[in-house]
C-alpha cells in the first residue's frame, strides 16, 4: 500500500519500574505507563516487600530483574501478556 510504513518499530524501553502489592508499573520510553498483576510472577506474588523492592533495570530498560529472587520480567513480556508459569515439580 503506497504511504504504508513497514519499518518495523523496536520495541520501548523501561525508564523506571514501581512495585506495589498488587502489580507491577513501568514507565516506557515511548510515554506509555503499563502495569502487570504480581500474580503474572509466582516469584513476586510471594516475595516480601523488601525482596520485591530490590530490583534493577537490566538491558539498557529492556528488561527488570530482582536478584534476591532470581526473576525476570521483560518490557516485551509485560507488553504481550506473557506471565510466568510455576515450574512443574516431577
Amino acid at each position: 500500500m503506497p504511504g504504508t510504513n513497514t519499518a518495523v518499530q523496536p520495541e520501548p524501553l523501561i525508564n523506571t519500574v514501581q512495585v506495589t502489592d498488587e502489580e507491577v508499573i513501568a514507565s516506557l520510553s515511548d510515554g506509555r505507563t503499563i502495569s502487570v498483576p504480581l500474580a503474572w510472577s509466582w516469584r513476586l506474588a510471594e516475595a516480601t516487600v523488601e525482596q520485591r523492592n530490590e530490583f534493577r533495570l537490566v538491558a539498557r530498560g529492556q528488561g527488570v530483574h530482582w536478584p534476591l529472587l532470581d526473576e525476570d520480567i521483560s518490557v516485551w513480556g509485560m507488553l504481550h501478556g506473557v506471565p510466568a508459569h510455576r515450574p512443574v515439580s516431577p
